[in-house]
Parts: structure tokens; C-alpha cells; sequence
């Protein structure tokens, strides 16, 4: 049997987009399972289904909103063709790579969104209203927000209950509740994952295939076919936990703070509840990766004040990554847009 040529010439971003994805799994497994893992709650080798199954799940269900936004929402969705499409997706997928390979969680969806602007502002088609009143300023709220609630519940909660009773791993081993509960918080987040990130992949998939295959421009459509490309990308995040999450949960779970299992829960209950309000209500492509990191450190500081956590060696790599790794999508893209122009692919 041969293939039609347009569907010949799909597989390659879908490819991409898998690849993408796999980067994605890896960047994403620490926000989901660091707390339970820094807990001692869950072996290592049982991450990478558990996060895959949450995450398909997630985007299935709540991730329809974000896919829009990613796939029509910056760039006019007619722009997106095969090269264009391929040339975003892989622009993202080397700059997650390059912080996957540090050790250092980084925002898909930043660097994806960063991606598109390069590629929109090429062409002079940038769609400002959304990115510039509504994602960036969220991208900037969002983590201090995280920041403050496990603060101030680290400070007037955790603290008074620690005077009282001892929350550590011994304790907890005899109060399977509290365990579930910590569990349940990370399949939650990794369920917010799927409903904000796996759009970073579909979103522009999907106004390609639409785009490709000529089909009618109405919301069910872009919505069915969002739900196709899902059953294709999100099990890659499973893969890619395993294959590189691994340093990542190490990095967050181990490195900045110890976490005690209340600790924990607060962690993945705020985070993952911020992402998905926005993910639902906005479909803001927003990063879980810092909202995690923003509870963590503040939690950590109402633990061990403010001097001892911000000093540390991790915490000022995050920062010098989380800058270079969006910008360096943004420049690929650009480059690579170029490129493809010159060469008449565009």
C-alpha cells in the first residue's frame, strides 16, 4: 500500500512532535513525582508508566483549551504548514534537550511559545493580544503565587502542626491515608501536566493537519483531530520519563530541600490546582515545572529561612536556564525559519 503524499509528508513533524514529547516526559516527570520521590514514597522504576497514563489522561480530558491557544492562538493557524510546523516543534525539542541533559527542569511551554513568536515575527504575523496581555503576564504571577501559598502554609501550617506531631518518613509509614494522599497529588499533577503540556505538540499539529488536509476551519474539527494527535504524543512522556527524568527528579527532589510528606502534598495539590485553572479557564500554556519549583522554594524557605535556599548552587542554575533555554528556542526557530526560506522550502 502507498501513501497519499500529504500523508507521507506528515509523518516527519509528527516524528518531531514525538520527540518533542519524549523532552518533554523527561522535563516533566520532576514537577509530577518529585515531592513523592523526595518522600521516599515511590521507587524510581514506577514513575515513568504511572506519569505516562496521568498525562494522556489529562490532555484527553482538559487539554483542549491550551491546544487551541498553542495551535491557533500566536500564529495564525493557516500559517502552520509541514516545514513551519517541523521547524517550531524541533526548535523547542533542542532546547529542552539542552536542559534535560543539565539536569535542570525547564518550561516546555515557554520555550514553545517562544518558538512560535520567532516564527510569526519572521513573517510579521504575530498575534499579540493573548500572548502579551495574558500568557506572559500569568508566566510572571503564577510561580510567585505558588511561591507565596506554600510559604505562608509552611509557616502557619506546617510549622504549628510540627510542634505538635512528627510528619516524617517514619511517621508516615503508619498512616497509609496520609501516604495515598501524598500519591494522589502527584498523579494529580501529572494530570495537570497533560492538560497544559501535551498542547505543545498537538496544538500546532493539529492546525497542520487541518491546514494539510484541507479540512473545514470550525472548533470540532480542530478539537477531533487535537484528540488524535494525543493518542500519538502522549505516550511518548511516558518514555521520555524513563529515559530521562531520572537526573531531573534527583535535582528537585533531592538536591534543593528535604521533603517531608506534608511538604509534599502541599507542593503537588497547589501546583498542579494553579496549572489547570488556567490549563481549563484561560488555556494558558503556563510552566509547572517553575510553579513546582516556586512551591518548593517557598516551602523551603518557611523550613529553613530564606539565606540558606536561595544560596544554593541549584537554585541560581535554574534561573540561567530558565532565561537561555526559551530565548535559545526563539533564535532556532528564527534560524531555522530562515534557512527553510532561503532554501525554498517555505
Amino acid at each position: 500500500m502507498v501513501l497519499d503524499p500529504v500523508y507521507s509528508q506528515l509523518i516527519l513533524p509528527l516524528i518531531v512532535a514525538i520527540f518533542l514529547s519524549i523532552n518533554m516526559g523527561g522535563s516533566g516527570t520532576a514537577p509530577s513525582f518529585s515531592a513523592a520521590y523526595g518522600a521516599n514514597l515511590i521507587p524510581r522504576a514506577l514513575i515513568p508508566g504511572l506519569f505516562g497514563i496521568m498525562v494522556f489522561v489529562g490532555a484527553i480530558v482538559a487539554g483542549k483549551n491550551v491546544a487551541f491557544t498553542l495551535g491557533r492562538g500566536i500564529v495564525p493557524h493557516e500559517h502552520l504548514n509541514i516545514a513551519l510546523t517541523t521547524i517550531i516543534l524541533f526548535s523547542v525539542s533542542l532546547s529542552l534537550l539542552l536542559a534535560n541533559l543539565l539536569g535542570v527542569p525547564q518550561s516546555t511551554s515557554q520555550s514553545t511559545v517562544f518558538a512560535l513568536s520567532g516564527v510569526a515575527l519572521y513573517f510579521d504575523v504575530l498575534q499579540t493580544k493573548k500572548l502579551f496581555f495574558e500568557i506572559i503576564p500569568t508566566w510572571f504571577i503564577l510561580p510567585l503565587v505558588a511561591f507565596l501559598l506554600t510559604f505562608l502554609a509552611g509557616k502557619y501550617i506546617y510549622t504549628p502542626l510540627k510542634k505538635r506531631a512528627n510528619f516524617d518518613f517514619d511517621t508516615l509509614k503508619n498512616h497509609p491515608g496520609l501516604q495515598a494522599f501524598v500519591l494522589i497529588s502527584s498523579l494529580y499533577v501529572a494530570f495537570s501536566i497533560g492538560a497544559n503540556n501535551v498542547a505543545n505538540a498537538s496544538g500546532p499539529v493539529a492546525s497542520m493537519v487541518m491546514n494539510e488536509l484541507h479540512l473545514a476551519d470550525n472548533k470540532s474539527n480542530f478539537n477531533l483531530v487535537v484528540a488524535l494527535s494525543v493518542l500519538i504524543i502522549a505516550p511518548a512522556f511516558g518514555i521520555g520519563s524513563s529515559l530521562l527524568g531520572n537526573k531531573v527528579v534527583r535535582t528537585t527532589g533531592k538536591e534543593i530541600i528535604e521533603f517531608g510528606p506534608l511538604s509534599a502534598t502541599v507542593i503537588a495539590t497547589i501546583t498542579a490546582s494553579l496549572l489547570l485553572l488556567v490549563s481549563i479557564t484561560k488555556g494558558i500554556p503556563a510552566s509547572l515545572v517553575q510553579l513546582n519549583t516556586g512551591a518548593i522554594l517557598g516551602i523551603g524557605c518557611a523550613k529553613y529561612g530564606w539565606k540558606e535556599i536561595f544560596s544554593k548552587s541549584t537554585v541560581k542554575k535554574f534561573w540561567v536556564i530558565w532565561i537561555i533555554a526559551p530565548i535559545v528556542a526563539f533564535v532556532l526557530a528564527i534560524a531555522f525559519t530562515w534557512g527553510a526560506s532561503r532554501i525554498g522550502l517555505l
